[in-house]
């Protein structure tokens, strides 16, 4: 596993939930995972209008995508984040931390008018280090 070395600069806010940076050391492998998303078994919304059991289904899937690659979330060492209203970002951090813990890699999050289907209210990429 390579070793990755979360870091702020020492003139840099260091948030408490996630890190500004991290350095990748002895990586051999990269994952680059999609836009994951609240798929159901047909490429539908498995729950429209819900944003707290879309957010869950999207880490879920990213969580699956990880480990189907050959990691574990502890490999995530960028994660951006696309959330349809950003009033959602109060219950998208509990939910995050279950599955991060209290400080994640670095990540962004960012506010569009809509994702490639309306009844997607998340979509969560990430780039991981093996």
């Amino acid at each position: 596993m390579p070793k990755l070395t979360p870091y702020a600069a020492p003139t840099v806010y260091d948030p408490p939930i996630y890190a500004q940076a991290v350095k990748v050391e002895d990586s051999r492998t990269l994952l680059f995972i999609a836009g994951q998303i609240d798929y159901d078994a047909n490429g539908g919304c498995a729950h429209p209008g819900d944003f707290k059991a879309q957010a869950r289904a999207a880490l879920t899937a990213l969580k699956a995508q990880i480990e189907a690659g050959g990691g574990t979330l502890a490999n995530i060492v960028k994660v951006t984040t696309y959330l349809t209203d950003i009033r959602y970002r109060a219950d998208y951090g509990p939910i995050r931390s279950e599955f991060f813990g209290p400080k994640m890699p670095p990540h962004t999050l960012i506010g569009v008018a809509a994702l490639a289907t309306p009844e997607f209210l998340i979509e969560i990429e990430a780039i991981a280090a093996l």
